[in-house]
């Protein structure tokens, strides 16, 4: 790929992404963006980016969005997050809701469904009496209208059920579909869909008492992270809390959260909020 045409999609991406693709990163264009490329009949990179210059073609532009964003996923990913979700943060956040017996999750990148999914049969396992009396929504949002089909649909292969599920799980909560497996319908009635970018207005989504943005901070810019951040807050209760990867933090980004106290996991609340843990909270214990 000549230089300017690496200059030319990375700021591409980075102007309808937020994505910042950085020095060297060629074989990732290459391993994401020749597929696209190839469906359009174009034998080369080069020749997919001189397309994206020269035609004003919004479709092509989603699909090349499409294909650098879509990220890594597994079931019950870095396990940890749903262990302290299972036997701390639900029993707290569940003593907190105990008047409005609701409970509002979001998962603002949910890619193909693996991290709502794990959330969900976490509580269906875990926490049936929530389920059966409280009123529970899961909002799964993503920039990549294929991977939130796909999500949406809740089939998987073999493989993919292997990854991170145990037999146990995969027998309780999904049903044979052919050489694949499908998520019982049954564990998708308070889900709702939505396309969303992080980087734009969210519109009316409400407010939610736990947030899981994982993994998706490290592909931007510090100024965009800072932005994306402080437009969850607005959008997160005073007791909720937020979910980050590993290897993110808030720390020189934003004073709107702080790392929550006692855990292993990436958990962030929100600066204004001293957290208490309620004395007689639900205990659970997770064994996934």
């Amino acid at each position: 790929m000549i230089p300017q045409n690496y200059e030319y999609i990375s700021r591409f991406l980075l102007e309808r992404s937020a994505l910042s693709l950085g020095a060297g990163k060629e074989y990732l264009l290459d391993s994401r963006l020749m597929p696209v490329a190839k469906a359009h009949g174009l034998s080369s990179l080069d020749e997919l980016i001189d397309k994206l210059r020269t035609h004003k073609n919004s479709q092509l532009e989603t699909f090349v969005v499409e294909a650098m964003t879509t990220n890594e996923t597994l079931f019950f990913r870095d396990n940890t997050p749903f262990e302290e979700l299972a036997s701390t943060f639900i029993p707290e956040i569940s003593q907190l809701r105990q008047s409005q017996k609701s409970l509002r999750i979001w998962c603002a990148a949910c890619s193909t469904g693996q991290e709502p999914y794990s959330i969900l049969m976490l509580l269906h396992d875990k926490f049936p009496q929530l389920v059966a009396n409280w009123n529970i929504e899961l909002l799964c949002t993503d920039l990549d209208n294929q991977v939130l089909k796909r999500a949406q649909e809740g089939v998987y292969t073999s493989f993919e059920v292997q990854r991170g599920l145990s037999a146990q799980l995969r027998q309780k909560y999904f049903d044979p579909d052919g050489s694949n497996w499908k998520i019982k319908e049954s564990l998708k009635k308070c889900m709702t869909f939505k396309q969303l970018n992080l980087v734009k207005d969210y519109g009316a989504i409400g407010q939610f008492d736990i947030v899981f943005c994982r993994n998706v901070l490290i592909y931007f810019e510090p100024q965009t992270k800072k932005t994306i951040l402080e437009r969850i807050a607005r959008h997160i209760q005073p007791h909720g809390l937020l979910f980050l990867g590993a290897a993110e933090t808030v720390l020189g980004i934003t004073q709107e959260f702080q790392r929550t106290g006692g855990t292993r996991s990436a958990v962030y609340q929100l600066a204004s909020y001293s957290r208490h843990k309620p004395a007689n909270a639900l205990t659970a214990h997770c064994s996934m």
